[in-house]
């Protein structure tokens, strides 16, 4: 399936340039990944490449800003890694998808766990007494 789809693509001109196009928007997103800030990369995304002009779309203003503060220096290290970038556009655009935070597991505190386990034992059984039964085993 992979090589049928491959020879697809590759068969027709217009998603030849497409492909090509694509290739080099992928090289130049993981160049930039390689010369900015580690902070801004999960938050920008490298969108075009045009008369040497890079543009990059972030969702956040405040991220917007501090690149184009460094937007000099990232330039230069774009350069030196064999890009043929000669400045940089920001764009913020809202529905620039942000990455989702990791959130932290809720705990009990042993005291909270064993007054729900002395008050799940003091009921009849029922489905109330199974479910504080189980919210009292969560640790």
């Amino acid at each position: 399936m992979t090589l049928a789809l491959k020879t697809l693509l590759n068969d027709s001109v217009e998603l030849r340039a497409l492909i090509g196009k694509a290739q080099n928007l992928c090289t130049l997103q993981q160049l930039f990944t390689a010369v900015a800030p580690s902070n801004l990369i999960p938050y920008c995304q490298v969108t075009s490449l045009e008369q040497g002009t890079l543009t990059i779309v972030t969702g956040n203003a405040i991220i917007a800003a501090k690149l184009r503060q460094l937007a000099p220096q990232v330039v230069v290290d774009m350069q030196k890694g064999g890009s043929q970038v000669s400045g940089i556009r920001v764009k913020v655009q809202v529905s620039y998808p942000q990455p989702e935070r990791p959130k932290a597991p809720r705990r009990l505190s042993p005291k909270v766990q064993d007054t729900l386990i002395s008050f799940g034992e003091a009921l009849e059984d029922s489905p109330l007494k199974d479910a504080i039964r189980k919210l009292s085993n969560k640790r």
